[in-house]
């Protein structure tokens, strides 16, 4: 008796100490990207994963000043790294952001974002038009740990950069060890335009990134991606440069209803279908019209049922 009440305190301590330690790496790692120069924001953490927030006053967002992307988004996606070349990795993916792209914008989806506004009123814009897609086939970073170089290539790759450009970088590389699935931010490129880019992991087979699509109609690692996609772009659209909606914690309106589901596929234009999260609502909170985020707050909304 006395051995198995040693054995389980030991235990207890063992998963204590680890528990610690991830806690930890977690809080470093958030640290680490939040000093970068340009910092990343909205970053997207694997299940499981966020670094603990204390929870102070509102839920609600709050504006902080900054502008908004009033004429939506201008999207050239980037896919970065030599798996791009092999047709087995590729699958459906590069096709599949593009159409991802291509028919999110107006949809009631995208429409989530619009109770948002700048100085001066102006909400946050419907439109999202795609661009050309490019290919860079040199050797990716292991890691999305250096917004500079993930700005620096946005900045090369592109063909047209512009204030309400935004430029998703996707890397062939997998996630490994990182505890988040993507990022956003904002920088200035080398002609003097300050544009939008966000960072993606590859995220096939990863269970820590996989919204558990059972519809079958996009690869596992297609629908991980436009998963995480919708949330970047999201927050790219409601603060672009990082000093415009977040709530008392820094939580952008994509955080707040990570990983928490209200509509089983949303629907884009063409009948193009995605498993997307949520994203906050301050109407939706403050009237108790929207679903539940993983804290048990009444706001978020997708567009499907809950608007």
């Amino acid at each position: 008796m006395r051995r198995s009440r040693i054995a389980i305190a030991a235990g207890v301590a063992v998963c204590t100490a680890a528990l610690t330690a991830a806690a930890g790496s977690q809080q470093h790692e958030l640290e680490e990207l939040l000093a970068q120069n340009p910092r990343a924001g909205g970053i997207h953490w694997a299940k499981g994963r966020a670094p603990a927030r204390a929870r102070r006053g509102s839920p609600d967002l709050t504006y902080h000043g900054g502008p908004v992307m009033t004429q939506g988004a201008y999207v050239e996606p980037i896919f970065w790294g030599v798996g791009w070349a092999d047709p087995g990795f590729v699958g459906d993916k590069k096709t599949g952001i593009q159409t991802f792209y291509g028919t999110i914008g107006s949809s009631s989806y995208e429409a989530t974002n619009s109770e948002y506004t700048q100085a001066g009123g102006q909400h946050v814009g419907s439109v999202v038009s795609l661009g050309p897609v490019h290919v860079d086939l040199s050797t990716a970073p292991r890691s999305g740990g250096n917004t500079s170089t993930i700005l620096a290539e946005a900045c090369s790759a592109a063909t047209n950069l512009m204030t309400d450009g935004y430029y998703p970088v996707y890397v062939d590389s997998p996630r490994g060890h990182a505890g988040y699935c993507a990022w956003h931010s904002a920088g200035t490129c080398p002609n003097g335009v300050t544009v939008q880019f966000a960072f993606f992991f590859n995220l096939d087979g990863d269970p820590g990134c996989d919204p558990q699509d059972a519809s079958g109609v996009h690869s596992q690692g297609l629908a991980a991606l436009g998963n995480v996609s919708g949330h970047e772009l999201s927050e790219a659209l409601t603060d672009p440069h990082l000093d415009a909606w977040y709530d008392a914690n820094g939580a952008e309106n994509a955080d707040k209803c990570a990983w928490t589901f209200g509509t089983p596929l949303l629907t884009f234009a063409g009948g193009s279908q995605w498993k997307i999260q949520g994203n906050w609502s301050n109407h939706a909170y403050d009237t108790n019209t929207g679903y539940p985020n993983s804290s048990g707050q009444m706001g978020c909304v997708d567009g499907g049922n809950y608007r």
